[in-house]
């Protein structure tokens, strides 16, 4: 890649970090299609989104949880399962014509409801849901993790806020640390992938860093609690596009 490519990328990921970190993501979504729009090649995209993934993701948990804003035992039951299938989602290709439309409509459809009376929502009583249900539902997140290239946290968040498991602050620690975990049983589950990693990804590592700071600034205590509903909409509804277009 020539130098001004990559200061275009490294720019464009790192207003991306900002958003998704705001909101305890990893912005693997986002910079994959960030890549797409360079034409950067596939095999490589995977492995780097991955990697950038887990720099922001990592700082996002740590900001979250030290603020306490992690429920720990709702990401726990989730995780369990989610780490092992993320692993084997990484190292599986599964054609993207079979998942993207249907995950890209599932987001945009996440999306509406958190644009919709997000107060409403913001302020709801939450409840633990039983492992009946979580434990399930972390091996589907965790394999379509791995399958995409992405932490699952894009998967999460919404499913979390729309039943009411947990409150908006504490539902981003959780999809933080759920990221980083996913991220990285999906490059261990594909190990080779790690060698097509480009060798620019320092310069990419330190923009989507200088990003989660802004992001995870605003995230951890200073956007009200419908105004983290939103943003995690239209987080949503970027992913959602780049899945539908790609």
């Amino acid at each position: 890649m020539d130098g001004t490519t990559i200061i275009w990328i490294a720019a464009l990921m790192a207003i991306a970090a900002a958003l998704y970190s705001s909101v305890g993501h990893g912005g693997a979504s986002a910079y994959l299609a960030i890549m797409a729009l360079f034409s950067i090649a596939p095999e490589t995209m995977r492995p780097t989104a991955l990697a950038l993934n887990l720099v922001v993701a990592t700082f996002a948990a740590a900001s979250f949880a030290l603020k306490g804003q992690t429920n720990w035992r709702l990401l726990a039951a989730f995780a369990a399962t989610a780490v092992p299938a993320a692993y084997i989602g990484g190292s599986v290709e599964l054609p993207p014509e079979i998942y993207r439309p249907l995950v890209g409509v599932i987001l945009l459809l996440a999306a509406a409801r958190l644009f919709w009376q997000p107060e409403r929502l913001a302020a709801r009583p939450v409840h633990t849901p039983s492992l009946a249900v979580t434990l399930p539902a972390g091996a589907a997140l965790g394999l379509l993790a791995g399958l995409t290239g992405t932490g699952g946290g894009i998967f999460l968040s919404p499913l979390i806020i729309l039943f009411g498991w947990e409150e908006a602050r504490k539902t981003s620690g959780i999809a933080a640390a759920f990221i980083v975990l996913n991220s990285a049983a999906g490059l261990l589950g594909n190990l080779a992938s790690v060698q097509k990693l480009p060798i620019e990804l320092p310069v990419l590592v330190a923009s989507v860093f200088a990003g989660a700071l802004l992001g995870t600034w605003l995230g951890v205590s200073r956007l009200p609690r419908h105004r983290l509903l939103q943003g995690l909409a239209i987080v949503l509804v970027i992913a959602a596009v780049k899945l539908l277009l790609t």
